[in-house]
Protein backbone atom coordinates (compact mmCIF):
# COMPACT_ATOMS: atom_id res chain seq x y z
CA UNK A 1 0.00 0.00 0.00
CA UNK A 2 1.27 3.62 -0.74
CA UNK A 3 1.39 6.00 2.00
CA UNK A 4 -1.80 8.01 0.40
CA UNK A 5 -3.81 4.68 1.14
CA UNK A 6 -2.88 4.31 4.40
CA UNK A 7 -3.44 8.15 4.89
CA UNK A 8 -6.76 7.34 3.51
CA UNK A 9 -7.36 3.99 5.95
CA UNK A 10 -6.49 6.09 8.91
CA UNK A 11 -8.82 9.19 8.06
CA UNK A 12 -12.05 6.69 7.39
CA UNK A 13 -10.54 4.67 10.47
CA UNK A 14 -10.81 8.37 12.50
CA UNK A 15 -13.80 9.58 11.17
CA UNK A 16 -15.21 6.33 12.30
CA UNK A 17 -13.75 6.01 15.91
CA UNK A 18 -15.37 9.91 16.34
CA UNK A 19 -18.96 9.34 15.45
CA UNK A 20 -18.80 6.06 18.33
CA UNK A 21 -16.85 8.19 20.63
CA UNK A 22 -19.29 11.34 20.02
CA UNK A 23 -22.33 9.07 19.69
CA UNK A 24 -21.57 7.67 23.14
CA UNK A 25 -20.83 11.50 25.07
CA UNK A 26 -24.55 12.38 23.78
CA UNK A 27 -25.61 9.71 25.42
CA UNK A 28 -24.04 10.38 28.69
CA UNK A 29 -25.77 11.64 32.18
CA UNK A 30 -23.08 11.09 34.91
CA UNK A 31 -19.72 10.74 33.66
CA UNK A 32 -16.96 8.10 36.17
CA UNK A 33 -16.56 9.27 39.72
CA UNK A 34 -12.96 9.30 38.99
CA UNK A 35 -13.78 12.43 36.51
CA UNK A 36 -14.76 14.27 39.36
CA UNK A 37 -11.16 14.67 40.50
CA UNK A 38 -9.63 15.18 37.49
CA UNK A 39 -12.27 18.31 36.76
CA UNK A 40 -11.09 19.43 40.17
CA UNK A 41 -7.48 19.67 39.74
CA UNK A 42 -8.55 21.42 35.97
CA UNK A 43 -10.14 24.22 37.64
CA UNK A 44 -7.44 24.50 39.75
CA UNK A 45 -4.88 24.55 36.75
CA UNK A 46 -7.83 27.11 34.98
CA UNK A 47 -7.57 29.32 38.42
CA UNK A 48 -4.10 29.69 37.77
CA UNK A 49 -2.65 27.45 40.78
CA UNK A 50 -0.23 25.90 39.12
CA UNK A 51 1.95 24.72 41.78
CA UNK A 52 -1.23 22.92 43.77
CA UNK A 53 -2.57 22.08 40.39
CA UNK A 54 0.45 20.80 38.52
CA UNK A 55 2.39 19.55 41.15
CA UNK A 56 0.79 19.06 44.38
CA UNK A 57 -2.04 17.28 42.92
CA UNK A 58 -2.57 13.58 43.52
CA UNK A 59 -3.20 12.76 39.67
CA UNK A 60 -0.13 13.18 37.22
CA UNK A 61 -1.24 16.97 35.80
CA UNK A 62 -1.78 16.27 31.60
CA UNK A 63 -5.27 15.19 31.46
CA UNK A 64 -6.20 18.03 33.93
CA UNK A 65 -4.73 20.44 31.56
CA UNK A 66 -6.41 19.00 28.57
CA UNK A 67 -9.63 19.27 30.14
CA UNK A 68 -8.47 22.82 31.17
CA UNK A 69 -7.73 23.78 27.36
CA UNK A 70 -11.04 21.62 26.24
CA UNK A 71 -13.23 24.04 28.50
CA UNK A 72 -11.38 27.35 27.56
CA UNK A 73 -13.24 26.14 23.90
CA UNK A 74 -16.60 25.21 25.18
CA UNK A 75 -16.78 27.84 28.18
CA UNK A 76 -19.44 27.87 30.59
CA UNK A 77 -18.77 27.30 34.79
CA UNK A 78 -21.74 25.15 35.24
CA UNK A 79 -21.01 20.91 35.92
CA UNK A 80 -22.55 19.70 32.35
CA UNK A 81 -19.87 22.40 30.97
CA UNK A 82 -16.88 21.09 32.71
CA UNK A 83 -18.51 17.35 32.13
CA UNK A 84 -18.58 18.53 28.70
CA UNK A 85 -15.06 19.20 28.52
CA UNK A 86 -13.86 16.36 30.03
CA UNK A 87 -15.58 14.26 27.25
CA UNK A 88 -14.13 16.28 24.73
CA UNK A 89 -10.68 15.95 25.86
CA UNK A 90 -11.14 12.40 26.26
CA UNK A 91 -12.74 12.37 22.59
CA UNK A 92 -10.04 13.89 20.83
CA UNK A 93 -7.64 11.91 22.80
CA UNK A 94 -9.39 8.75 21.31
CA UNK A 95 -10.01 9.70 17.39
CA UNK A 96 -5.80 10.67 17.66
CA UNK A 97 -4.92 7.67 19.02
CA UNK A 98 -6.08 5.59 15.48
CA UNK A 99 -3.06 6.95 14.19
CA UNK A 100 -0.29 4.88 16.37
CA UNK A 101 -2.54 2.03 16.69
CA UNK A 102 -2.42 1.89 12.94
CA UNK A 103 1.58 2.38 13.04
CA UNK A 104 1.71 -0.18 15.34
CA UNK A 105 -0.45 -2.73 13.89
CA UNK A 106 1.76 -2.45 10.77
CA UNK A 107 4.56 -3.51 12.73
CA UNK A 108 2.82 -6.76 14.16
CA UNK A 109 1.07 -8.05 11.90
CA UNK A 110 1.23 -5.93 8.41
CA UNK A 111 -1.03 -4.10 6.29
CA UNK A 112 -3.07 -6.80 5.49
CA UNK A 113 -4.70 -6.59 8.87
CA UNK A 114 -3.84 -3.07 10.61
CA UNK A 115 -6.84 -1.57 9.70
CA UNK A 116 -8.82 -4.42 11.27
CA UNK A 117 -6.93 -4.02 14.55
CA UNK A 118 -7.83 -0.88 14.77
CA UNK A 119 -11.50 -1.63 14.25
CA UNK A 120 -11.21 -4.46 16.59
CA UNK A 121 -9.89 -2.08 19.06
CA UNK A 122 -12.84 0.35 19.08
CA UNK A 123 -15.28 -2.54 18.91
CA UNK A 124 -14.02 -3.77 22.60
CA UNK A 125 -16.46 -1.88 24.28
CA UNK A 126 -13.84 -1.32 27.23
CA UNK A 127 -11.58 1.33 24.54
CA UNK A 128 -14.38 3.87 23.42
CA UNK A 129 -16.18 3.95 26.82
CA UNK A 130 -12.89 4.89 28.24
CA UNK A 131 -12.06 7.65 25.45
CA UNK A 132 -15.83 8.78 25.81
CA UNK A 133 -15.54 9.36 29.44
CA UNK A 134 -13.78 11.42 31.76
CA UNK A 135 -10.83 9.42 32.79
CA UNK A 136 -7.28 9.77 31.57
CA UNK A 137 -6.68 6.50 29.91
CA UNK A 138 -7.32 8.19 26.35
CA UNK A 139 -4.80 10.36 26.80
CA UNK A 140 -2.46 7.93 28.17
CA UNK A 141 -2.52 5.72 25.29
CA UNK A 142 -2.42 8.60 22.54
CA UNK A 143 1.06 9.03 24.37
CA UNK A 144 1.50 5.26 25.43
CA UNK A 145 0.78 3.68 21.95
CA UNK A 146 3.07 6.60 20.09
CA UNK A 147 6.05 5.12 22.23
CA UNK A 148 5.52 1.85 21.78
CA UNK A 149 5.76 2.47 17.74
CA UNK A 150 8.90 3.74 18.25
CA UNK A 151 9.90 1.54 20.46
CA UNK A 152 9.28 -0.84 18.12
CA UNK A 153 11.16 0.66 15.13
CA UNK A 154 14.01 0.82 16.82
CA UNK A 155 14.19 -2.58 18.00
CA UNK A 156 13.51 -3.48 14.72
CA UNK A 157 16.11 -1.23 12.36
CA UNK A 158 18.43 -0.01 15.12
CA UNK A 159 18.36 3.60 14.16
CA UNK A 160 19.07 5.97 17.14
CA UNK A 161 16.61 8.48 15.85
CA UNK A 162 13.65 6.36 16.76
CA UNK A 163 14.71 7.20 20.74
CA UNK A 164 13.96 10.56 20.77
CA UNK A 165 10.44 10.23 19.97
CA UNK A 166 10.21 7.37 22.45
CA UNK A 167 11.45 9.03 25.04
CA UNK A 168 9.02 12.21 24.74
CA UNK A 169 6.54 9.93 24.53
CA UNK A 170 7.29 8.69 27.58
CA UNK A 171 7.41 11.95 29.40
CA UNK A 172 3.98 12.80 28.02
CA UNK A 173 2.84 9.59 29.06
CA UNK A 174 4.06 9.42 32.46
CA UNK A 175 2.60 12.94 32.57
CA UNK A 176 -0.82 11.45 31.89
CA UNK A 177 -0.23 8.56 34.11
CA UNK A 178 2.84 7.15 36.26
CA UNK A 179 2.31 3.48 34.05
CA UNK A 180 4.46 5.30 31.32
CA UNK A 181 7.49 4.57 33.09
CA UNK A 182 6.92 1.05 32.30
CA UNK A 183 7.49 1.84 28.36
CA UNK A 184 11.30 2.39 28.77
CA UNK A 185 11.76 -0.18 31.40
CA UNK A 186 10.78 -2.85 29.29
CA UNK A 187 12.77 -1.36 26.71
CA UNK A 188 15.98 -1.27 28.70
CA UNK A 189 14.67 -4.88 30.28
CA UNK A 190 14.82 -5.80 25.96
CA UNK A 191 18.01 -4.67 25.89
CA UNK A 192 19.42 -6.50 29.07
CA UNK A 193 17.75 -9.88 27.63
CA UNK A 194 19.18 -9.28 24.16
CA UNK A 195 22.54 -10.77 24.45
CA UNK A 196 21.38 -13.90 25.39
CA UNK A 197 20.24 -14.71 21.96
CA UNK A 198 21.98 -14.97 19.17
CA UNK A 199 19.24 -13.82 17.21
CA UNK A 200 18.32 -10.51 18.70
CA UNK A 201 22.04 -9.18 20.00
CA UNK A 202 23.39 -5.85 19.45
CA UNK A 203 26.96 -4.79 19.28
CA UNK A 204 28.35 -3.99 22.41
CA UNK A 205 29.46 -0.19 21.64
CA UNK A 206 25.91 0.88 20.35
CA UNK A 207 23.84 -1.51 22.89
CA UNK A 208 25.67 0.89 26.16
CA UNK A 209 24.89 3.79 23.84
CA UNK A 210 21.04 2.79 23.99
CA UNK A 211 20.85 1.73 27.40
CA UNK A 212 22.23 4.71 28.35
CA UNK A 213 19.94 7.18 26.45
CA UNK A 214 17.01 5.32 27.65
CA UNK A 215 18.46 5.56 31.73
CA UNK A 216 19.36 9.34 31.47
CA UNK A 217 16.74 10.72 28.68
CA UNK A 218 13.57 9.80 31.00
CA UNK A 219 15.32 10.75 34.18
CA UNK A 220 15.91 14.07 32.91
CA UNK A 221 12.19 14.39 31.57
CA UNK A 222 10.84 13.37 34.73
CA UNK A 223 13.59 13.26 37.54
CA UNK A 224 12.22 16.65 38.55
CA UNK A 225 8.80 15.88 38.84
CA UNK A 226 9.69 12.57 40.64
CA UNK A 227 11.96 14.11 43.07
CA UNK A 228 9.27 17.09 44.23
CA UNK A 229 6.59 13.97 44.74
CA UNK A 230 9.30 11.71 46.25
CA UNK A 231 8.19 8.62 44.57
CA UNK A 232 6.69 7.30 40.94
CA UNK A 233 3.77 8.86 41.83
CA UNK A 234 1.56 9.94 45.05
CA UNK A 235 -1.27 7.88 44.79
CA UNK A 236 -1.55 4.84 47.37
CA UNK A 237 -1.99 2.68 45.09
CA UNK A 238 1.38 2.89 43.64
CA UNK A 239 2.97 2.75 47.05
CA UNK A 240 1.33 -0.45 47.64
CA UNK A 241 2.22 -1.68 43.93
CA UNK A 242 6.28 -0.35 44.62
CA UNK A 243 6.16 -2.28 48.21
CA UNK A 244 6.36 1.10 49.88
CA UNK A 245 3.33 1.20 51.54
CA UNK A 246 1.73 -1.62 53.55
CA UNK A 247 -1.40 -3.35 51.38
CA UNK A 248 -4.79 -2.06 51.85
CA UNK A 249 -6.21 -3.59 54.86
CA UNK A 250 -8.78 -6.30 54.76
CA UNK A 251 -12.14 -4.29 54.29
CA UNK A 252 -10.56 -0.60 52.63
CA UNK A 253 -12.92 0.98 50.87
CA UNK A 254 -10.64 0.13 47.55
CA UNK A 255 -11.35 -3.85 47.60
CA UNK A 256 -13.81 -4.77 45.31
CA UNK A 257 -14.57 -7.41 48.02
CA UNK A 258 -13.07 -7.81 51.52
CA UNK A 259 -10.51 -10.51 52.05
CA UNK A 260 -11.65 -13.67 53.55
CA UNK A 261 -10.45 -13.87 57.13
CA UNK A 262 -6.73 -15.70 57.68
CA UNK A 263 -6.60 -15.46 53.96
CA UNK A 264 -2.87 -16.32 52.96
CA UNK A 265 -0.68 -14.61 50.44
CA UNK A 266 -0.86 -17.28 47.76
CA UNK A 267 -4.58 -17.05 48.15
CA UNK A 268 -4.38 -13.74 47.62
CA UNK A 269 -2.17 -14.03 44.15
CA UNK A 270 -3.59 -16.72 43.09
CA UNK A 271 -7.08 -14.22 43.35
CA UNK A 272 -5.68 -11.20 41.63
CA UNK A 273 -4.47 -13.51 38.72
CA UNK A 274 -7.95 -14.83 38.02
CA UNK A 275 -8.73 -11.25 38.32
CA UNK A 276 -6.23 -10.05 36.19
CA UNK A 277 -7.26 -12.75 33.44
CA UNK A 278 -10.55 -11.66 33.34
CA UNK A 279 -10.05 -8.21 33.11
CA UNK A 280 -7.85 -8.72 30.38
CA UNK A 281 -10.16 -10.82 28.06
CA UNK A 282 -13.09 -8.61 28.85
CA UNK A 283 -10.90 -5.83 27.66
CA UNK A 284 -10.43 -7.85 24.14
CA UNK A 285 -13.45 -9.54 24.73
CA UNK A 286 -13.57 -13.47 24.70
CA UNK A 287 -14.64 -13.96 20.86
CA UNK A 288 -11.77 -11.76 19.71
CA UNK A 289 -8.99 -13.49 22.39
CA UNK A 290 -9.62 -17.16 21.27
CA UNK A 291 -8.53 -16.21 17.43
CA UNK A 292 -5.37 -14.30 19.40
CA UNK A 293 -3.18 -17.35 19.05
CA UNK A 294 -4.35 -17.62 15.75
CA UNK A 295 -2.74 -14.60 14.86
CA UNK A 296 0.50 -14.96 16.88
CA UNK A 297 1.34 -18.61 15.33
CA UNK A 298 0.93 -16.94 11.79
CA UNK A 299 2.85 -13.90 12.71
CA UNK A 300 5.85 -16.17 13.20
CA UNK A 301 6.62 -16.65 9.66
CA UNK A 302 6.37 -12.90 8.93
CA UNK A 303 5.66 -11.00 11.68
CA UNK A 304 7.65 -9.22 13.99
CA UNK A 305 11.27 -9.41 14.53
CA UNK A 306 13.12 -11.64 17.25
CA UNK A 307 13.97 -8.23 19.03
CA UNK A 308 10.27 -7.08 19.01
CA UNK A 309 8.82 -10.57 20.21
CA UNK A 310 11.26 -10.21 23.11
CA UNK A 311 9.53 -6.44 23.72
CA UNK A 312 6.41 -7.47 23.69
CA UNK A 313 7.02 -10.71 25.57
CA UNK A 314 8.36 -8.13 28.20
CA UNK A 315 5.37 -5.76 28.25
CA UNK A 316 2.79 -8.25 28.61
CA UNK A 317 4.45 -9.79 30.96
CA UNK A 318 5.20 -6.48 33.18
CA UNK A 319 2.02 -5.85 32.48
CA UNK A 320 0.27 -8.87 33.63
CA UNK A 321 2.77 -8.90 37.17
CA UNK A 322 2.18 -5.49 37.72
CA UNK A 323 -2.04 -5.82 37.18
CA UNK A 324 -1.71 -8.95 39.62
CA UNK A 325 0.53 -7.12 42.37
CA UNK A 326 -2.30 -3.98 41.66
CA UNK A 327 -4.96 -6.49 43.13
CA UNK A 328 -3.55 -8.36 45.33
CA UNK A 329 -2.12 -5.21 47.05
CA UNK A 330 -4.92 -2.83 46.67
CA UNK A 331 -7.85 -5.19 45.99
CA UNK A 332 -9.20 -3.62 42.49
CA UNK A 333 -8.76 -4.37 38.96
CA UNK A 334 -11.12 -3.69 36.21
CA UNK A 335 -10.81 -4.05 32.07
CA UNK A 336 -9.97 0.17 32.22
CA UNK A 337 -6.29 -1.38 33.85
CA UNK A 338 -5.87 -4.14 31.21
CA UNK A 339 -6.00 -2.24 28.10
CA UNK A 340 -2.27 -1.57 27.60
CA UNK A 341 -2.23 -5.60 27.12
CA UNK A 342 -5.26 -5.66 25.44
CA UNK A 343 -4.08 -3.17 22.41
CA UNK A 344 -1.06 -5.56 21.97
CA UNK A 345 -3.00 -8.92 21.87
CA UNK A 346 -6.11 -7.16 19.67
CA UNK A 347 -3.30 -7.10 16.46
CA UNK A 348 -2.33 -10.69 16.37
CA UNK A 349 -6.53 -11.20 16.67
CA UNK A 350 -6.78 -9.39 13.21
CA UNK A 351 -4.38 -11.11 11.79
CA UNK A 352 -5.69 -14.38 12.49
CA UNK A 353 -8.83 -13.54 10.82
CA UNK A 354 -7.03 -12.86 7.83
CA UNK A 355 -5.10 -16.05 8.06
CA UNK A 356 -8.30 -17.97 8.48
CA UNK A 357 -9.72 -16.59 5.46
CA UNK A 358 -6.81 -16.85 3.16
CA UNK A 359 -7.28 -20.50 4.12
CA UNK A 360 -10.53 -20.58 2.98
CA UNK A 361 -11.87 -21.17 -0.21
CA UNK A 362 -15.97 -21.25 -1.56
CA UNK A 363 -16.91 -23.44 -4.72
CA UNK A 364 -17.17 -21.43 -7.77
CA UNK A 365 -20.61 -23.16 -7.81
CA UNK A 366 -22.52 -21.21 -5.22
CA UNK A 367 -21.56 -18.25 -7.33
CA UNK A 368 -22.09 -18.74 -10.80
CA UNK A 369 -18.41 -20.11 -11.49
CA UNK A 370 -18.24 -24.06 -11.39
CA UNK A 371 -15.26 -25.21 -11.64
CA UNK A 372 -13.19 -22.60 -9.91
CA UNK A 373 -12.23 -22.00 -6.42
CA UNK A 374 -12.76 -18.56 -4.75
CA UNK A 375 -11.69 -17.29 -2.26
CA UNK A 376 -13.33 -14.89 0.85
CA UNK A 377 -12.84 -11.07 -0.99
CA UNK A 378 -13.69 -8.04 1.66
CA UNK A 379 -17.17 -8.15 1.92
CA UNK A 380 -15.96 -11.45 4.17
CA UNK A 381 -13.32 -9.46 6.15
CA UNK A 382 -16.51 -6.68 7.07
CA UNK A 383 -19.34 -10.25 8.31
CA UNK A 384 -16.23 -11.57 10.33
CA UNK A 385 -15.87 -8.11 11.82
CA UNK A 386 -19.71 -7.79 12.31
CA UNK A 387 -19.93 -11.15 13.53
CA UNK A 388 -16.88 -10.17 16.13
CA UNK A 389 -18.70 -6.81 16.89
CA UNK A 390 -22.60 -8.93 17.82
CA UNK A 391 -21.39 -9.71 20.88
CA UNK A 392 -20.75 -6.54 21.93
CA UNK A 393 -23.66 -4.29 20.83
CA UNK A 394 -25.23 -4.39 23.90
CA UNK A 395 -22.99 -2.84 25.86
CA UNK A 396 -22.05 -0.05 23.66
CA UNK A 397 -25.64 0.48 23.20
CA UNK A 398 -25.72 1.05 27.33
CA UNK A 399 -25.15 4.92 28.43
CA UNK A 400 -22.06 5.27 29.98
CA UNK A 401 -21.93 4.76 33.84
CA UNK A 402 -25.50 4.00 34.04
CA UNK A 403 -26.03 2.32 36.75
CA UNK A 404 -25.60 5.35 38.55
CA UNK A 405 -27.79 8.06 36.79
CA UNK A 406 -29.85 8.23 40.45
CA UNK A 407 -26.79 10.40 41.73
CA UNK A 408 -27.80 13.29 39.17
CA UNK A 409 -31.32 13.16 39.99
CA UNK A 410 -30.74 13.22 43.50
CA UNK A 411 -28.73 16.11 42.95
CA UNK A 412 -31.24 17.34 41.01
CA UNK A 413 -33.78 17.22 44.04
CA UNK A 414 -31.21 18.56 46.18
CA UNK A 415 -31.18 21.80 44.17
CA UNK A 416 -34.71 22.13 44.63
CA UNK A 417 -35.00 21.58 48.27
CA UNK A 418 -31.68 22.09 49.42
CA UNK A 419 -31.07 25.57 51.63
CA UNK A 420 -27.85 28.27 50.81
CA UNK A 421 -24.91 27.17 52.44
CA UNK A 422 -26.19 23.61 53.56
CA UNK A 423 -23.49 20.88 52.74
CA UNK A 424 -24.19 17.73 51.43
CA UNK A 425 -22.84 14.04 52.35
CA UNK A 426 -22.34 11.69 49.48
CA UNK A 427 -19.30 9.34 49.54
CA UNK A 428 -18.90 9.08 45.61
CA UNK A 429 -18.86 13.34 45.10
CA UNK A 430 -21.69 13.52 42.36
CA UNK A 431 -24.57 14.91 43.89
CA UNK A 432 -22.28 17.55 44.91
CA UNK A 433 -21.06 18.05 41.96
CA UNK A 434 -23.74 17.99 39.37
CA UNK A 435 -25.74 19.83 42.16
CA UNK A 436 -22.71 22.39 43.27
CA UNK A 437 -22.85 21.61 46.80
CA UNK A 438 -20.18 21.95 49.06
CA UNK A 439 -19.66 18.48 51.59
CA UNK A 440 -18.10 15.57 52.31
CA UNK A 441 -17.10 12.62 50.25
CA UNK A 442 -15.18 9.43 50.79
CA UNK A 443 -11.89 11.18 51.90
CA UNK A 444 -13.17 13.22 54.62
CA UNK A 445 -16.59 11.71 55.38
CA UNK A 446 -15.26 10.93 59.04
CA UNK A 447 -15.36 14.73 59.75
CA UNK A 448 -18.91 15.51 58.56
CA UNK A 449 -20.41 14.36 61.66
CA UNK A 450 -19.14 17.31 63.65
CA UNK A 451 -20.21 19.93 61.29
CA UNK A 452 -23.88 21.58 61.52
CA UNK A 453 -24.10 22.34 58.10
CA UNK A 454 -23.96 18.72 57.04
CA UNK A 455 -27.42 18.53 56.46
CA UNK A 456 -27.71 16.38 53.91
CA UNK A 457 -26.70 12.30 53.46
CA UNK A 458 -26.87 10.78 49.55
CA UNK A 459 -26.32 7.79 49.15
CA UNK A 460 -26.99 4.14 47.62
CA UNK A 461 -28.47 1.31 49.09
CA UNK A 462 -24.88 -0.51 48.81
CA UNK A 463 -23.48 1.89 51.10
CA UNK A 464 -26.18 2.28 53.50
CA UNK A 465 -26.73 -1.49 54.07
CA UNK A 466 -23.01 -3.10 53.46
CA UNK A 467 -20.91 -3.81 55.64
CA UNK A 468 -17.82 -2.06 54.94
CA UNK A 469 -16.25 0.31 57.63
CA UNK A 470 -17.65 4.12 55.51
CA UNK A 471 -21.07 2.20 55.76
CA UNK A 472 -20.65 2.32 59.97
CA UNK A 473 -20.23 5.91 59.88
CA UNK A 474 -22.59 6.50 57.02
CA UNK A 475 -25.50 4.59 59.61
CA UNK A 476 -23.85 7.03 62.46
CA UNK A 477 -24.74 9.89 60.30
CA UNK A 478 -28.40 8.99 59.39
CA UNK A 479 -29.51 7.46 62.82
CA UNK A 480 -32.97 6.25 62.54
CA UNK A 481 -33.87 8.58 59.93
CA UNK A 482 -36.39 7.80 56.88
CA UNK A 483 -35.45 9.05 53.45
CA UNK A 484 -36.76 12.06 52.28
CA UNK A 485 -37.08 10.97 48.86
CA UNK A 486 -35.43 7.96 47.34
CA UNK A 487 -34.50 7.65 43.41
CA UNK A 488 -35.50 6.41 41.17
CA UNK A 489 -38.72 4.72 41.94
CA UNK A 490 -38.98 1.41 41.16
CA UNK A 491 -35.49 0.88 39.59
CA UNK A 492 -34.75 -1.48 37.70
CA UNK A 493 -32.14 -4.07 39.16
CA UNK A 494 -28.91 -3.01 37.22
CA UNK A 495 -29.34 0.47 38.16
CA UNK A 496 -29.02 1.73 41.87
CA UNK A 497 -31.26 2.94 44.12
CA UNK A 498 -30.07 6.02 45.56
CA UNK A 499 -31.54 7.47 49.31
CA UNK A 500 -31.69 11.06 49.97
CA UNK A 501 -31.56 11.66 53.87
CA UNK A 502 -32.32 15.26 56.06
CA UNK A 503 -30.46 15.19 58.91
CA UNK A 504 -32.54 18.54 60.22
CA UNK A 505 -34.77 17.49 63.23
CA UNK A 506 -36.75 19.30 65.60
CA UNK A 507 -34.25 22.08 67.61
CA UNK A 508 -30.72 20.79 66.14
CA UNK A 509 -28.95 18.52 63.77
CA UNK A 510 -28.41 14.79 64.05
CA UNK A 511 -24.60 14.27 65.20
CA UNK A 512 -22.80 11.43 65.22
CA UNK A 513 -25.20 8.90 66.31
CA UNK A 514 -24.51 4.90 67.34
CA UNK A 515 -23.17 2.78 63.82
CA UNK A 516 -25.64 0.29 64.60
CA UNK A 517 -28.44 2.10 64.55
CA UNK A 518 -30.99 1.13 62.75
CA UNK A 519 -32.15 2.52 59.20
CA UNK A 520 -36.17 2.36 58.18
CA UNK A 521 -36.92 2.09 54.28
Amino acid sequence: MSRLQHGFVVVLLMVAAGALLLWKTTRTEIVFADGLRYIRQAKVIEAGELVGGLLNAIDHPAYPIAISWAHSLEGGDGPLDWQRAGQMASVMAGILLVIPLYLVALELVGPRAAWMAVALSYIAPVVSNVTADVLSEGLFLLFWSWGVWAALRFLKDGRFAWLTPMIAATGLAYFTRPEGLLLPAAVVATLLLMPLLPSTRMRWPRWWAAVGLLVIGPAVIVGPYMIHKGSVGTKPAIARLLGTAPPSGNEAVERNRPLDPGQSAVRTYAVAAKVVFESIRDAVTVPVLLIVPVGMLAARRAGPSSRQWLFLGVVLCSAFVGLVRLHATGGYCSPRHAMVPALLLIPFAALGIDHLLKSVTLPGRLLGTPGEAIRPGPIFWLLALGALAMPTLPRHATPLNSSFVAYREAAEWLRENAGAGEKVVDLTGWSQFYGEFEGYTFADVIYAGADQEARWVVAREAHVYGEWDYCEILRSLIGPLRPEVVVPEGADPDEARVYVFDRKVPGDLVLMGTPSGTVLR
